[in-house]
């Protein structure tokens, strides 16, 4: 009994599969005027109705080889041209290469079906690799940039050494003593400029701002009084009556 996916042929003066007799009729090996075309067309027949399942592409095939073995006996029977057009022997070769190429890629689409699947059939790593990077600094300067480089990178990393300037400064202290002596000796309003060593030079700012904290801290010991008409305007101290 024939397999169901292939088409077996008994007629007379051949038996066996489609398209070995195809094969064998282009190269002219079978007697294409023994094969009864009306045999062929009902064993076809009977075979798409016996095989129930049977693929729609493989019945196509099955189709197409026994127009073409109709189309070469036709060929056989007419009249030879003198230069037939086109070629029946061409147009069977070109057939069998067309069916070869739809072999080989339902073939290729087999085996990509068939490949294992990720997640099925292999499964990916639990713990994946991180990829590592490759740093690599191409650096381009003149000699300028390099010394200048150079010099930053050395006064970073060079010993600092304070050093504090000798100034000459009044201190509070001595601040404190002036006012209080000269607080003694008059009780009209005076100025706080007038408190200043007379050859105070240099010492000006430091002079007025140790007198300044000086009338301050003397004002809140209640040794004097302040006195100003307005912002930024003069001060004035006395000692209280």
């Amino acid at each position: 009994m024939a397999e169901p996916e292939q088409l077996t042929l008994d007629l007379d003066g051949w038996e066996g599969p489609l398209d070995l007799l195809l094969n064998l009729a282009r190269s002219q090996k079978v007697d294409l005027r023994r094969i009864s075309i009306l045999a062929l067309v009902e064993q076809y027949l009977a075979f798409v109705a016996r095989a129930a399942a049977l693929r729609l592409e493989l019945a196509a095939d099955y189709l197409v080889m026994a127009a073409w073995l109709a189309y070469l006996k036709s060929a056989l029977l007419l009249p030879r041209e003198a230069d037939p057009d086109p070629d029946p022997e061409l147009l069977a070769l070109q057939l069998q290469m067309r069916l070869e190429r739809l072999d080989a890629m339902r073939e290729a689409g087999a085996r990509l079906v068939a490949r294992d699947r990720l997640g099925r059939d292999v499964f990916a790593r639990g713990m994946p690799e991180g990829l590592r990077t490759d740093r690599r600094a191409d650096w381009q300067v003149d000699l300028y940039q390099l010394i200048a480089a150079y010099g930053r990178i050395s006064a970073r990393t060079r010993p600092v050494f304070h050093v504090v300037a000798d100034r000459q400064v009044m201190t509070l202290e001595a601040a404190l003593e002036r006012i209080s002596a000269l607080l003694g000796v008059t009780l009209d309003w005076r100025a706080l400029e007038s408190f200043l060593p007379p050859s105070a030079g240099v010492l000006r700012r430091s002079a007025i701002a140790s007198s300044f904290l000086a009338a301050l801290e003397l004002a809140r010991q209640g040794r004097i009084e302040l006195r100003q008409a307005g912002p930024f305007a003069p001060l004035f101290l006395r000692a209280p009556a």
